[in-house]
């Protein structure tokens, strides 16, 4: 007899717990929601030039394993 759809994602999740994960839930901004995109401009022009910005972008640059991405 096949598995339901929750029998199946309640056996994968107990392989998840198994293996030491846990669920989380995130919540993010809705990048659908009108006015996004221009909040996102405006947030990036704040950070432009700045200090600290450009001091964080270049330790991440520095720590970041980019290979094979390409």
């Amino acid at each position: 007899m096949r598995q339901s759809v929750s029998e199946r994602v309640q056996k994968h999740r107990e392989m998840l717990r198994s293996h030491g994960l846990r669920p989380i839930q995130l919540w993010v901004p809705d990048s659908r929601k009108r006015g996004f995109i221009e909040e996102c401009r405006r947030q990036s022009l704040m950070l432009k030039g700045d200090n600290h910005e450009i001091e964080a972008l270049k330790w991440l640059e520095s720590i970041s394993d980019t290979e094979g991405w390409v």
